[in-house]
């Protein structure tokens, strides 16, 4: 039950940011920008760093939310159960991995963050600006996942509205638009 009162069908952080929509649009924007803006990563691989911040925070709307998402857009699910499950042996490039554990520890403590993980990831072939983006996405996430345990908002247990969630994600993207969330009730 939400601490606060919430569109009962819109969970998860939907729900919160129809609360409060004037925090809602710079939220939605800084998002866009960073998963489906301009960048070397691909929109899948921001996902999955959305995702494994989301797992360790144990934010069980921010997983299966980006679990999905990230599942949609890589159009398979293996990867994300891996990076969250057995990131030693996921299919990802070694740059991947290195930004996934960086991203893993921003997750903990920004201090966490070493000089030689951050030289790991460089030596992988990671840029200055991935592993920026990764550190944000990581921190942001961290923040969203609070945001929505904090206030306790409903978390959906039927895979089948992350499916139709991910499918608003993938094809809409993060920012406002009318009837966003149409497709998240269940036709009966």
């Amino acid at each position: 039950m939400p601490y606060i009162p919430l569109d009962e069908n819109l969970p998860g952080i939907t729900g919160l940011l129809n609360y409060r929509q004037d925090t809602a649009l710079p939220i939605r924007q800084l998002t866009q920008i960073l998963l489906r803006g301009e960048s070397t990563l691909t929109e899948g691989e921001r996902e999955l760093i959305a995702t494994v911040v989301s797992n360790g925070n144990q934010c069980r709307f921010c997983t299966n939310a980006h679990t999905a998402a990230a599942d949609a857009l890589l159009g398979e699910t293996e990867t994300s159960e891996k990076v969250k499950n057995d990131p030693d042996n996921a299919p990802v490039s070694e740059k991947m991995k290195y930004l996934l554990e960086i991203a893993r520890q921003t997750q903990v403590n920004g201090k966490n963050v070493t000089p030689e993980l951050v030289a790991n990831a460089r030596e992988a072939g990671a840029t200055d600006l991935e592993i920026h983006d990764t550190v944000l996405i990581a921190a942001l996430f961290s923040l969203y996942n609070r945001y929505v345990d904090g206030l306790a908002s409903v978390t959906p247990t039927d895979p089948a509205f992350y499916g139709r969630l991910a499918g608003i994600l993938k094809t809409s993207g993060y920012l406002p638009s009318p009837n966003r969330y149409a497709a998240l009730t269940p036709e009966v």
